[in-house]
């Protein structure tokens, strides 16, 4: 298959017909390349704040709640593209309310008209201590005619628990917005890392450049990138594709799922075999002194 991931700069939208006339561009590009799966970056979602206005943009609380509002009809869009080229979408993660507090939510979306939604689990500093968004629904591991996909959102992809919690998934997308170079440093060494102990694949996504109606987002700095094993069969740097720096556009790389399976069990190092072995040491180390 080949898979998609998107470096996602978001606008000032003046009317739904230009979300829609976006999207499609976006999918159409991706699927006459050939793309099976699409993944867009976390809090993509956010420019349909734009929608209501540049002051409910900018607000902190009231652009939760308007993107919110708009997720049905951006799932019916999705949908609808999905089917008409036969992708798989990860669609731009973004708010949705619930009886507490909004969630990060990323939605994978079939051409036969299936959706998932996987939550973002962890949220960063600026997430829980000025935006009040909270913890979503449990890792999920979506089966698909593509094959297992799991969804990390970002800061997720930062903790070793919950890639191994979808150690069975063959590609796990790592939908990103990052404000700092640092940060897409973080998440892509991330996202290697996880592809490293579960011997998979990982594609990472990014929004890019400027949203300057929104002091949540600001500036953000990435790159699309498809991550491996580097392992027998796959690039010896662990890297099957990466974007250029805060570049507009989408990073494509041909994956081969038999070489998942083959690294898994005949790699020359077994990480997600030898996991286990870690049961029983707590972490922690004995204090030496040598002085």
């Amino acid at each position: 298959m080949k898979i998609a991931t998107a470096a996602y700069p978001l606008d000032v939208l003046q009317s739904w017909s230009h979300y829609e006339d976006k999207l499609s561009g976006w999918v159409g590009e991706a699927a006459r390349e050939g793309a099976d799966l699409l993944v867009f970056p976390e809090y993509g979602a956010m420019e349909l704040a734009t929608l209501a206005g540049q002051e409910v943009a900018g607000d902190f609380e009231a652009s939760l709640y308007a993107v919110s509002d708009r997720m049905a009809d951006a799932n019916a869009l999705h949908f609808r593209l999905a089917a008409e080229h036969g992708v798989h979408i990860v669609a731009a993660s973004g708010p949705a309310a619930t009886t507490e507090r909004p969630v990060n939510r990323a939605r994978l979306i079939t051409p036969s008209g299936k959706i998932g939604v996987q939550d973002k689990q962890i949220m960063t500093r600026f997430e829980r201590e000025e935006w009040g968004v909270i913890g979503g629904g449990p890792l999920q591991v979506f089966d698909t005619e593509l094959g297992r996909i799991g969804i990390l959102i970002c800061y997720d992809s930062e903790f070793p628990l919950l890639g191994r919690a979808l150690r069975d998934c063959d590609i796990i997308c790592v939908p990103s917005v990052t404000e700092a170079m640092a940060g897409y440093w973080r998440v892509r060494i991330g996202s290697m890392a996880r592809a490293l102990e579960n011997q998979c694949v990982t594609a990472m996504s990014s929004v890019v450049g400027p949203a300057s109606w929104s002091d949540a987002l600001g500036d953000s700095f990435g790159a699309g990138g498809i991550f491996c094993p580097p392992d027998t069969g796959f690039p010896e740097t662990g890297v099957l594709a990466a974007g250029d720096i805060c570049v507009p556009g989408w990073t494509f790389a041909e994956v081969d799922l038999a070489q998942v399976a083959h690294v898994r069990a005949e790699g020359v190092v077994l990480n997600r075999d030898h996991w286990a072995d870690q049961t029983g040491r707590d972490g922690t180390a004995i204090n030496v002194t040598l002085r």
